[in-house]
C-alpha cells in the first residue's frame, strides 16, 4: 500500500511541473455545484473575509506603473507595493509603516522579468500578462504558517465552497545544498487541517522557494492546486494559491541568513479562481474578460489600424527578404545589416523573432554573429546617451535595519537639509548642523564602535543637513568635523536613505568613533547645482504640459549639478518647434524671478487638487508641497483653479526660493526610450548660454557652407572638400552640447546639402570621365586591349572612366592606373564580355596590384584596387603581360 501510495505521488509531482492548466474544453463539470458568483462577487467575498472575519487592513491596487522602484518594468506581484516593508526600508513617517495585517486585489502585468508568463500566454487558457492577484499580508511575524494556512482552507472550503477532494497541496521538501530543512511544520498543518497525505506533496526549491530576486528577503512556501479532473482519469492540477513564508534574506554572497522579522506574503489569482466557481472551461469564458472580448469585437476599427500597418509591414520586410535572397548562394548567411533594418531595433518595425521565423521557413541561416556585433554597437549608441549610473555605495541591509529597530534607534531627523536662506544680494547661504555618531560601519556593512584613519565607513547620525539621494536628486556631498577639532575634515561623498535612516558615506582621515560630535558643512556649489536643476525640472514639467496638453505626464527623472532628465509620456516624438516653445515658456518663469514656495501640509489636502502634479509613489505625510508663484495654501484650494496654471508638486527636493537662479535652460537632447515615453536632456545657467553661443556658431557655419555650394563649383576636388566640410559639420551638430531644436533644424538642412554636394560631385566627375574618355579612344587604336595612366582624383572617377571606355568599345578589356601623391597608384579594370571566363578582371587587377605591393577587390567583370611604385611603366608592363597571356 505504502509503495503505491508513494508511486502516485510521484506521478502527480511530475503531473504538477508539466500541468497544462486548462489545456482545452472537457464534457465534465469544474465543480459538482459550481456555484453562479460574479466576479466582483468573488472579489468582495475575498476582501471581506479577511478585513470582518480576520482584522485585515484593505488597501488598494497599486499603479501597474512602478515610480519608486527602477528594478521593474510593471507591478507584476501584489507583493511589490509592500518591498519596504520586506526589505526594512520604509519610511517609518508613512502610513505603510503601521501596516501589520493586510489584503488587496493588485492588477499586474506580467511581461517581463523574474515571473515572465508572456511565454505561456497563448498556449494554455489560464495564464495572462495582466491580471488580478488576490492577497494576505502579515507583516513583523503578526501572524505565520498556521494561521496563513488555516485561513486559506476556511476560505476556499467554507466561503467558496470549493469540495475538498479537488484541492492539493504542496510544501517545501528542503534543500541540503543550501542547508535548509524540508518545511515539515507546513506538512503537518495540512495534514491537522484534514488534507488527506495522499494530496500532500513536496517539492524542492525551483517549485516552492520563493525568492524575490537575486537578493534580499526569501522563504518556504505552500502551493494549493485544484483538481480539473475532479477525480476522473488522471488529476490535471492547477495551482489556485501560493503562501509564502518570508523568513530567510538572499545575501550578495549567495548565502541565506535569518530575517530579523518574519512576514507573510500569500497570492491568489482571480481570473482562476472566478473559472473555478463559475464552472467554466477557460478564464477567458469568465465574467471578467466576455465583456471586454464583446466591446472589443464592437470597436475593433482602436486595432484593425493597427493589424492594417503591421500586415504592410510584414509585406514589405517579405520583399526585402525575397530581393536578397535572390542575391545570395546556396551557402550564404542571410545579411545581419538586412534583418537588423526589418527589426523592432531597425527602421521597419518586423520582430527579430518573426524575420528569423520567416527565415527559418525558407531554409535560410541568418548571420547570428554580425547581428549580435550590431545589437552590441546599439547598446554602446545607447550607454553613451544614458545618464552614468552610478557606483553602489555603503548601505544598510535588512538585518542592520532590523538591528537598528530593535534597540530602538529613532529614524534620522534630516529636516536641517531645508535650512538655508537667500541674502539680498542673491547669494545662498546654507547653515550647518550639529549630530551625534550613533552608528558606525565598514565598507561590508558591519556595525563597528570606531573607525581609523583612511578607513572608508559609513555613519549613521541622529541628525543632518544632507540631502539623500532620493526624488531623482542627487546626493549631497561635503565634509563634517568633530566639534571642537575643526582643523580635521572629514569628507562625505554621499548620503542614502535606508529605512528612515540617512547614511553617510565618508573618509575618515582621523580616528572617529560612537559618541562623537561632529559639525556637518554641505558641499554649497554641489547644492545649489542641484537646486537650480531641481527647480528647473519642475518648470520643464510645467512648460511640457503647457505646450503639449494635460496629457503629458512625468515618468520619472533624475539630476545633479551637471544636468538633469525628464521622462514623459508623449503620443510622437517632439518637434524642433516643441522643443523651441517649451524652452521660451521655462525661459518666461525664470526671467520673471517668481518665488518658490514650499511647505509640509497634511497627504490628504493634496488628494482631490485639479492639476497638481504627484507621482505613484508612496509619500510621507504630511508631504512637501512646491509651488511656483503662487503660495502653497492658495495652490491648493481647489476653488483656485491655481495649479493648473503654475508648477505645482509633491516633492521632497531642495529648490530655489526664486526661479531667477535657473539663468536659462536648453533642452540638449531627447530619444524616445519606448513608444509613448520620451527621454529629455536639459542644462540650466552658464551651461546653457555657452550652449546657445555654441549653437548660433554652427548655425553661421552651415550658413557659410550654403552659400558656398549655391555658388557652384567646376572642379571635382572643390566639391569634394566641400562634402567633406559638411561631413564634418554633420558630426560635430550631431555630438556638440547645443539645444536640440536648433540640432535637429541644422542636421535637416546639412544632410540636404549633403545630398546636393554628392549630385554635384558626381555630375562633375562624370564631365571629366567623358573628357578623359575621349582622349584616352582618341590616343589608342581599336584593340582588345588598352592599358593606360589617367588623372584622376579617386578610385570612382577612375572606375568611371573605366565603364565609359568599355561602353564605347565594347569588346575591347581596359586597364587603368592614377598615380597619386607619396607614390599610391589607384588601379581600375574592366575584362570584355567575350574574354571572359578565362579573363577575369578581379585576377587582372590582383596581378598587377599585388606587383605594386597593394590589394585588390571586385567581380569576374569590373574590379579595383591599390598599391604603391615608383615605376608606373613596369606596372603597366605587368598589366599587358597578364592581358595577353589570357586573351
Amino acid at each position: 500500500m505504502a509503495a503505491s501510495v508513494a508511486a502516485a505521488a510521484r506521478r502527480l509531482r511530475r503531473a504538477i511541473r508539466r500541468s497544462p492548466a486548462w489545456r482545452g474544453p472537457s464534457h465534465r463539470p469544474l465543480s459538482s455545484e459550481p456555484p453562479a458568483a460574479k466576479a466582483s462577487a468573488v472579489r468582495a467575498a475575498f476582501l471581506n473575509f479577511f478585513r470582518d472575519r480576520h482584522g485585515h487592513r484593505l488597501v488598494p491596487s497599486a499603479s501597474v506603473r512602478p515610480r519608486g522602484d527602477p528594478s521593474l518594468l510593471f507591478v507584476n506581484a501584489g507583493m511589490n507595493q509592500f518591498k519596504p516593508i520586506f526589505l526594512g526600508t520604509v519610511d517609518p513617517r508613512s502610513e505603510m509603516a503601521g501596516f501589520r495585517r493586510v489584503a488587496n486585489s493588485q492588477k499586474c502585468v506580467r511581461a517581463g522579468g523574474r515571473h515572465n508568463d508572456l511565454e505561456d500566454v497563448g498556449r494554455d487558457l489560464s495564464h495572462h500578462t495582466f491580471f488580478e492577484m488576490l492577497g494576505n499580508w502579515a507583516f513583523g511575524g503578526e501572524y505565520f504558517k498556521e494561521e496563513a494556512c488555516s485561513m486559506a482552507w476556511e476560505l476556499l472550503t467554507q466561503v467558496y465552497g470549493i469540495p475538498v477532494e479537488r484541492l492539493w497541496v504542496s510544501y517545501f521538501d528542503g534543500d541540503p545544498k543550501a542547508g535548509l530543512e524540508p518545511d515539515l511544520e507546513t506538512r503537518d498543518i495540512w495534514l491537522s487541517l484534514g488534507v488527506p497525505a495522499t494530496r500532500v506533496l513536496s517539492f524542492g526549491p525551483q517549485e516552492n522557494f520563493w525568492e524575490m530576486g537575486d537578493t534580499g528577503p526569501c522563504g518556504p512556501c505552500t502551493e494549493i492546486h485544484y483538481d480539473l479532473a475532479g477525480g476522473v482519469g488522471a488529476p490535471q492540477l492547477v495551482e489556485l494559491w501560493n503562501l509564502v513564508f518570508m523568513q530567510h534574506n538572499r545575501e550578495a554572497d549567495g548565502s541565506l541568513q535569518p530575517l530579523p522579522q518574519w512576514h507573510v506574503d500569500t497570492g491568489m489569482g482571480l481570473e482562476r479562481l472566478v473559472a473555478v466557481l463559475q464552472g467554466k472551461h477557460s478564464t477567458y469564458d469568465t465574467d471578467l474578460f466576455s465583456p471586454l472580448l464583446h466591446a472589443i469585437q464592437q470597436i475593433a476599427n482602436l486595432v484593425l489600424e493597427d493589424e492594417a500597418a503591421f500586415l504592410a509591414s510584414l509585406e514589405r520586410g517579405r520583399r526585402i527578404i525575397d530581393r536578397t535572397l535572390r542575391t545570395l548562394g546556396p551557402s550564404d548567411m542571410f545579411p545581419a545589416e538586412v534583418a537588423w533594418s526589418l527589426s523592432l531595433s531597425g527602421d521597419l518595425g518586423l520582430p527579430l523573432d518573426m524575420v528569423e521565423l520567416m527565415l527559418e521557413e525558407k531554409g535560410v541561416q541568418l548571420d547570428s554573429t554580425g547581428l549580435e556585433r550590431l545589437a552590441q554597437e546599439e547598446a554602446q549608441h545607447q550607454a553613451r546617451q544614458a545618464e552614468p549610473v552610478q557606483k553602489q555605495g555603503l548601505w544598510l541591509d535588512v538585518h542592520a535595519l532590523g538591528e537598528l529597530q530593535r534597540q530602538g534607534v529613532p529614524p534620522t531627523d534630516n529636516s536641517p537639509k531645508y535650512n538655508y536662506s537667500l541674502r539680498p544680494n542673491g547669494s545662498y547661504e546654507f547653515g550647518t548642523c550639529e549630530a551625534q555618531v550613533l552608528q558606525l560601519y565598514t565598507e561590508d556593512g558591519t556595525a563597528v564602535a570606531s573607525v581609523g584613519k583612511g578607513q572608508r565607513c559609513g555613519l549613521l547620525l541622529d541628525r543632518t543637513n544632507f540631502y539623500a539621494e532620493q526624488g531623482g536628486q542627487a546626493s549631497d556631498r561635503g565634509y563634517l568635523v568633530r566639534v571642537g577639532q575643526e582643523d580635521v575634515l572629514f569628507p562625505v561623498a554621499r548620503a542614502q536613505v535606508c529605512g528612515g535612516f540617512i547614511l553617510h558615506e565618508a573618509v575618515a582621515p582621523e580616528c572617529l568613533q560612537i559618541g562623537d560630535q561632529v559639525q556637518l558643512h554641505v558641499d554649497k556649489a554641489w547644492r545649489l547645482g542641484c537646486m537650480a536643476k531641481h527647480t528647473a525640472t519642475h518648470l520643464l514639467n510645467w512648460a511640457l504640459r503647457q505646450t503639449l496638453g494635460p496629457g503629458t505626464e512625468q515618468q520619472g527623472s533624475h539630476l545633479n549639478p551637471e544636468q538633469l532628465r525628464l521622462d514623459v509620456t508623449t503620443q510622437t516624438a517632439l518637434t524642433p518647434e516643441q522643443l523651441r516653445a517649451v524652452e521660451n515658456t521655462v525661459q518666461e518663469a525664470v526671467q520673471q524671478d517668481k518665488p518658490v514656495y514650499m511647505e509640509e501640509v497634511p497627504l490628504a489636502l493634496t488628494a482631490h487638487v485639479p492639476g497638481l502634479r504627484s507621482l505613484d509613489e508612496i509619500y510621507p505625510d504630511p508631504v512637501r508641497v512646491v509651488s511656483v508663484g503662487v503660495p502653497v495654501a492658495h495652490a491648493l484650494d481647489p476653488a483656485s483653479q491655481a495649479a493648473l496654471q503654475t508648477s505645482v508638486e509633491l516633492c521632497c527636493g531642495t529648490h530655489l526660493l526664486r526661479t531667477g537662479a535657473v539663468g536659462d535652460l536648453v533642452i540638449i537632447g531627447d530619444r524616445q526610450l519606448s513608444k509613448g515615453t520620451t527621454r529629455l536632456l536639459a542644462i540650466t545657467g552658464e551651461q546653457a548660454q555657452q550652449a546657445r553661443e555654441l549653437g548660433q556658431n554652427l548655425a553661421q557655419e552651415v550658413k557659410a557652407a550654403t552659400e558656398q555650394l549655391s555658388q557652384g563649383s567646376q572642379d571635382v576636388a572643390e566639391a569634394l572638400r566641400l562634402s567633406k566640410d559638411i561631413g564634418r559639420l554633420i558630426e560635430a551638430v550631431d555630438t556638440s552640447v547645443m539645444p536640440q531644436w536648433q540640432r535637429r533644424e541644422l542636421l535637416a538642412t546639412l544632410k540636404m546639402l549633403q545630398r546636393r554636394a554628392n549630385t554635384a560631385i558626381r555630375k562633375l566627375q562624370m564631365g571629366q570621365a567623358a573628357k578623359k574618355t575621349q582622349e584616352l579612344l582618341e590616343r589608342h587604336s581599336k584593340g582588345p586591349l588598352i592599358v593606360d595612366t589617367v588623372s584622376a582624383e579617386s578610385l570612382s572617377v577612375l572606375v568611371k572612366v573605366v565603364r565609359q571606355l568599355c561602353e564605347q568599345a565594347p569588346s575591347t578589356s581596359v586597364l587603368l592606373l592614377s598615380p597619386q601623391s607619396m607614390g599610391k597608384v589607384l588601379c581600375a579594370c574592366q575584362v570584355a564580355q567575350g574574354a571572359m571566363p578565362t579573363f577575369t578582371a578581379e585576377a587582372w587587377a590582383l596581378a598587377v596590384c599585388s606587383h605594386m605591393g597593394g590589394k585588390a577587390w571586385g567581380s569576374r567583370v569590373v574590379a579595383q584596387g591599390t598599391g604603391s611604385t615608383t615605376d608606373l611603366e613596369a606596372a603597366l608592363s605587368t598589366a599587358r603581360a597578364y592581358a595577353l597571356s589570357q586573351l
